[in-house]
């Protein structure tokens, strides 16, 4: 089954981002945010992501991470500053405007998120939503098509074989693969993945890191916040980097020295350890 996509394949040591800049699909300006008295979440970030970037966001406890995510989706409105998709400014359209911009973003959480009870092809079907009218979703009808959409984005994380399994019946990385499915049936130009291996063993880890990499190989944006220095390093192309709500770093994955890791964490902290 094709996904629309060159399909995905297992990760190249090395692999490049393509030659050549292309238009940002995702500019980020001044992000400013502060709850109440205390110091601010967001501090003046200010980034741009490529079509194809695979973006590891990493910080301490508190750093900011969470806000910024929050920011990105919608789901916080920021003090000051811009978060635009395909220069679109998320808070200044409204309407219909507003859900297609939305509509280009898929979340990936480190708790799943998936309905439980429901079949990982279900779960996988809810990134058909936004394209399907509400009595269908109320009745569970959906197209031929869409149905068998959500197949090939099984297939293509490796889980065709699981799609009638409930998600409760899944270990914790199938479930996290069934929710990277649900993120290729969107057919969004970014993913924004919080904490998405937090949960899981190392070998699970691997596998959906691969993943993730693979789909931005495709010419997904991937955007996801780490602990683990060493997985950042290995697994993304670029890794900005918050302390105290600013941004401290901003460089390829294998230009990051331990300079720039001691100003990332504590000095106390070693190298390649979680936070």
């Amino acid at each position: 089954m094709s996904l629309g996509r060159p399909a995905i394949t297992r990760r190249a040591a090395g692999a490049a981002v393509a030659s050549g800049r292309p238009e940002a699909i995702v500019r980020v300006h001044g992000l400013t945010k502060r709850y109440g008295s205390a110091a601010p979440a967001l501090v003046d970030v200010s980034f741009s992501i490529d079509p194809g970037e695979f973006v590891a966001v990493l910080g301490p406890s508190g750093a900011g991470k969470t806000t910024l995510f929050r920011c990105l989706t919608g789901l916080t409105r920021p003090d000051a500053g811009s978060v635009s998709v395909r220069d679109q400014d998320i808070y200044r359209i409204g309407g219909r405007a507003q859900r297609a911009a939305r509509h280009e973003i898929a979340l990936i959480f480190q708790q799943f998120n998936l309905v439980r009870r429901l079949t990982a092809h279900r779960n996988v079907l809810a990134g058909r939503l936004a394209t399907v009218s509400t009595w269908r979703v109320l009745v569970g009808r959906f197209a031929k098509s869409d149905r068998q959409r959500a197949l090939a984005c099984l297939d293509a994380v490796g889980l065709l074989d699981r799609a009638y399994a409930r998600a409760d019946e899944l270990s914790g990385g199938q479930q996290q693969r069934v929710a990277i499915a649900r993120a290729l049936a969107q057919e969004a130009t970014v993913i924004l993945a919080d904490e998405p291996v937090a949960s899981l063993d190392p070998e699970s880890a691997s596998v959906v890191l691969e993943m993730l990499h693979a789909v931005a190989r495709t010419g997904v944006a991937v955007v996801a916040s780490l602990h683990q220095v060493h997985l950042a390093t290995s697994y993304a192309d670029r890794i900005i980097a918050l302390r105290a709500g600013r941004v401290v770093e901003d460089a390829p994955a294998d230009r990051v020295d331990a300079q720039a890791l001691e100003q990332i964490y504590a000095r106390d902290t070693p190298v390649g350890s979680p936070a």
